[in-house]
């Protein structure tokens, strides 16, 4: 595996070109295209694809799932790459996604969306893993991760306003997805070329700085109450991730719903930053009990209000807080990983793959008894005040 070379001098740059915030930035685009694309562009197309006759809500629900299945297998299938494929793995999801969304244009049964789907899913774990990995290990860029995350709520937010406009332009599914498709592919161009394996030197404040959070930082949850906590977590937001677009259509009049899905996206592209500062400033423990605490007032607010407000803050609230639960747990896992003999980010995500796969099933189920949102969303904030309670144990 690839090893990071701590030097005295300063780093050197990625590229003759790049500039040093580039990697952050490409890294970023594979994170935009394969999450922000790739898997979260269906819940802005789910309603459409519904009027459009395409799907029924069940069978939405099913490719929902397949897809959160399909990220649990992709995460395991590369939790023990080799540092040194993750840019050519980069670039097989960047182009994988692409070709994803464009057979999504093709009309067809509900098993070819839910297969889609789930190889959708597969390439949205590779993306988040080996951007990862290229951007921390063998970049050598551990301090880009607000940067680097924030492209999953930029990826979001491009493309719920590019459904929006094509809706608004009265196109149908296919089309939209053949533009949400060409969207992915320019992103993909764009970050292609810097995809590379070369790696600099890390600086050596940074690492002090790195050392410093983690004796910081070192009396929060262990392994157990993390993987408990990010699972229940997983559950908790994927409820609203899926369906806040279909559960606000008939509420907001004149104003495309997609809008508020494009908000989710608004309020997680600088959560990051934000989030990253309170970890540092609270210790893991406060920070993410803070995090999913917030998370499960903006999960039960459509359920308490049917108000264009409540969907906004609601949209805000949890699209704001879902990547910052990434961003605070996984650096978690990593400091407590020695106390465990298994590999406990491949199950802390499992356990968040398994929330997912469950939460878009339980709410099928509750809704099919109640033919109403506010069962599913009341079982997902109680999930997250549960996650809440799991990071003080």
């Amino acid at each position: 595996m690839a090893r990071i070379r701590t030097v005295t001098a300063a780093p050197q740059s990625f590229g003759k070109t790049m500039a040093p915030w580039m990697p952050s930035l490409a890294a970023a685009l594979v994170l935009a295209v394969g999450m922000g694309f790739g898997r979260f562009a269906f819940t802005g197309m789910y309603p459409l694809m519904v009027r459009d006759g395409l799907l029924s809500v069940s069978a939405g629900s099913l490719a929902a799932s397949a897809n959160y299945a399909g990220y649990l297998v992709g995460a395991l299938a590369v939790s023990r790459m080799p540092q040194r494929v993750a840019p050519r793995f980069c670039r097989i999801a960047l182009l994988g996604t692409a070709l994803c969304l464009l057979a999504l244009a093709v009309p067809a049964a509900p098993w070819f969306f839910i297969g889609v789907r789930f190889l959708a899913g597969v390439l949205s774990a590779i993306a988040l893993i080996c951007a990862s990995v290229w951007l921390f290990q063998v970049v050598g860029h551990p301090h880009g991760a607000p940067l680097l995350f924030s492209g999953v709520g930029a990826g979001i937010l491009l493309s719920a306003e590019l459904i929006a406009a094509g809706n608004l332009a009265g196109w149908h599914s296919p089309l939209l997805w053949l533009a949400i498709g060409g969207g992915a592919a320019v992103l993909s161009s764009l970050a292609w070329p810097y995809l590379a394996g070369h790696a600099t030197a890390l600086q050596p404040h940074a690492s002090a700085r790195a050392r410093a959070t983690d004796e910081a930082n070192a009396n929060g949850p262990g392994p157990w109450p993390l993987v408990a906590s990010y699972g229940l977590a997983g559950f908790g937001y994927i409820v609203t991730a899926t369906y806040l677009p279909l559960f606000v259509r008939d509420a907001l009049g004149h104003v495309d719903p997609i809008h508020i899905w494009a908000a989710f996206g608004l309020g997680a592209a600088p959560s990051c930053f934000l989030w990253h500062a309170l970890h540092g400033r609270l210790g893991t423990r406060r920070a993410l009990a803070l995090n999913l605490l917030v998370q499960a007032v903006g999960v039960i607010l459509p359920a308490l209000s049917h108000s264009a407000v409540a969907y906004l803050a609601s949209a805000l609230l949890v699209g704001g807080t879902f990547v910052g639960t990434v961003t605070i747990a996984m650096p978690a896992a990593k400091r407590v990983a020695h106390r465990v003999t298994f590999n406990l980010l491949a199950i802390m995500t499992a356990a968040y793959g398994v929330g997912q796969i469950a939460g878009p099933l339980v709410s099928d189920a509750l809704m099919a008894h109640s033919h109403s949102f506010s069962g599913p969303l009341a079982a997902a904030a109680a999930a997250l005040l549960a996650s809440a309670v799991f990071c003080f144990l």
